[in-house]
């Protein structure tokens, strides 16, 4: 009895505990890889059964390898934990949303202020993770683990069991490597969803490059920037007042003005609105599109840490002496107004308008008269709204705002029907349309004073369940058109369309163009439509500049 004792209770082999880790890795945390294989093999005439049954086999030779590789005395057990710890909420988001955590994905998250990140808890996402993670992990920590005695027994044995899952690997790769190579060539999605290999070189591979990694210089770009004579000119007349809306999270298919069958823009619908019909978004996560919207880059080229040190199209226009306001209702800029004034809205109060954590987009028009008086000559103040920031969608609109029901008010929107949801969302897109017109509105109150216009344009898009995937932020090589289709909208006062010899007729027609616009155009466009010039200005790139040129030949041609 003492013997079977001391064999139960003496302490579990490092080898023994590394391989039943990778077992559970393998069999419990690894479930949306699973998920993800049962639909691609839906869509296959044939799979080989064999080939299908040597995966959770390949994957545990390789999990066993690699834990292998950390399974060390002092260090084995914190390590684990941790890792057991972050990948349980790393499967919850994988299977329940579709979220891959690549590098783009990493940054977002570590960038997300503490009332955005609370969004995302719920009763079901706490119980995900206390049963997948943090009770395994408790269960590591009360774990015996056999002293070693003997190094090279305890080093050969780690050899051994390495050894073995290399074999492993190598006679799986011997029989099925072409379904293997098929699969993954095909689908190669596939690999950033494993876990927890990819959120671990994501986020080794940010924590480098941004912590790690020289800076670079900071660069000044359109030193030469300037407005136009008649733009100087006008300013002490009329000033020009441009109000920029960056939306959040709206996608383009729900918008009733590109064709969607809801009533989703009721306020807007009389205001003359023109609706871009198709417009590509930088990036499916704001830490992407926000910058990339306002830097002299396209989404070909774009470099977050290049952005972020360089001017970007605020900081050209005040240096042409255009004087630029931001305010956020977003949780935070990306570094994109940092060398202009910022006001943020105080989402820890609350009233009629916030809720202690978060705020409706309403509150952005609070101070607005003020806020206008208080900049200099022709001026643009840009508003990032939180539009329609998931999962919780029901806390981005008004009870009196909620028109579609039934709605899903919780944060666990899985828990949701798929109608539920589309409702939620919808109402969200209802809301940024009563908050644009209110922000119109208010522009027209002030058509006297000065020349006024305003454009609104989002940062990426939004899954709703299509294809079991939710929210955003998938590898833009992979992500659906929802999450990559965005809504552009603009409107001009008659003096506006005046001032800066806009064909609104022609600008209307420019809108149906397909396959043409995208954010690479925000720079340019909003360079030349408030007359600044310089050596960045790329007119070929300027949606407004198509439908200014052709007005003014006609305007001198009737002088005439």
């Amino acid at each position: 009895m003492n013997m079977i004792k001391q064999k139960l209770f003496g302490g579990m082999p490092y080898a023994t505990f590394t391989f039943l880790l990778a077992l559970y890795f393998t069999a419990i945390v690894n479930l949306p890889v699973y998920k993800a294989l049962i639909g691609i093999f839906s869509q296959l005439e044939t799979v080989k059964l064999g080939f299908v049954i040597t995966i959770p086999l390949f994957f545990l030779a390789c999990l066993n390898f690699l834990f292998s590789l950390f399974s060390w005395p002092k260090i084995s057990k914190p390590f684990f934990i941790i890792l057991l710890i972050l990948s349980s909420m790393v499967s919850y988001a994988g299977f329940n949303y579709g979220v891959m955590f690549d590098y783009g994905m990493i940054a977002n998250i570590i960038e997300t202020d503490s009332s955005e990140a609370s969004s995302y808890l719920s009763l079901y996402s706490a119980m995900w993770t206390l049963l997948m993670g943090v009770i395994p992990a408790l269960l590591i920590y009360k774990l015996p683990i056999k002293p070693i005695t003997n190094p090279i027994t305890f080093i050969t044995a780690k050899l051994v069991s390495m050894l073995i899952s290399l074999v492993v690997v190598g006679l799986i790769a011997a029989v099925y490597y072409q379904d293997y190579a098929s699969v993954g060539r095909n689908n190669s999605y596939l690999k950033k969803v494993i876990i927890p290999t990819q959120f671990i070189y994501s986020t080794i591979k940010y924590v480098k490059n941004t912590y790690f990694t020289t800076p670079q210089p900071y660069k000044q770009i359109g030193l030469d920037a300037k407005q136009s004579d008649a733009a100087l000119a006008q300013a002490h007349t009329k000033p020009t007042l441009m109000i920029m809306v960056v939306g959040e999270t709206a996608r383009a298919q729900n918008y009733e003005l590109n064709g969607y069958h809801r009533n989703t823009t009721p306020y807007t619908r009389e205001l003359d609105m023109i609706s871009f019909q198709d417009v590509t978004a930088c990036g499916t996560a704001t830490a992407v599109s926000v910058p990339c919207m306002f830097a002299n880059m396209n989404r070909d080229n774009f470099e977050r840490s290049q952005a972020d040190n360089q001017d970007n199209l605020l900081d050209i226009m005040q240096r042409a002496n255009v004087s630029q306001l931001w305010k956020e209702n977003d949780g935070g800029d990306k570094s994109v107004a940092k060398n202009i004034t910022k006001i943020e809205i105080d989402r820890s109060r609350k009233d009629e308008m916030c809720n202690g954590s978060t705020c409706y987009d309403m509150a952005l028009l609070e101070n607005i008269d003020k806020d206008i008086a208080d900049l200099n000559g022709n001026r643009m103040i840009t508003l990032h709204l939180i539009g329609s920031h998931g999962p919780t969608y029901y806390q981005r609109y008004p009870s009196n705002k909620a028109i579609f029901q039934p709605d899903c008010p919780r944060a666990d929107i899985e828990n949701c029907s798929q109608e539920q949801i589309i409702n939620s969302y919808d109402n969200t897109i209802l809301y940024t349309d009563y908050v644009i017109s209110q922000m119109i509105e208010k522009l027209q109150q002030l058509n006297e004073q000065y020349n006024t216009a305003l454009v609104y344009i989002s940062d990426h898009g939004e899954s709703l369940g299509e294809n079991g995937t939710y929210l955003h932020g998938i590898p833009y090589r992979f992500a659906p058109e929802y999450q990559t289709k965005v809504p552009l909208m603009v409107w001009m006062s008659p003096s506006f369309q005046q001032t800066k010899n806009i064909d609104y007729t022609c600008l209307k027609q420019a809108a149906s163009k397909t396959g043409t616009y995208s954010h690479d155009n925000i720079f340019h466009s909003m360079l030349g439509v408030m007359d600044v010039s310089t050596e960045e200005y790329q007119a070929e790139l300027d949606i407004f500049s198509q439908c200014r040129d052709k007005f003014a030949t006609e305007v001198a041609k009737y002088n005439n």
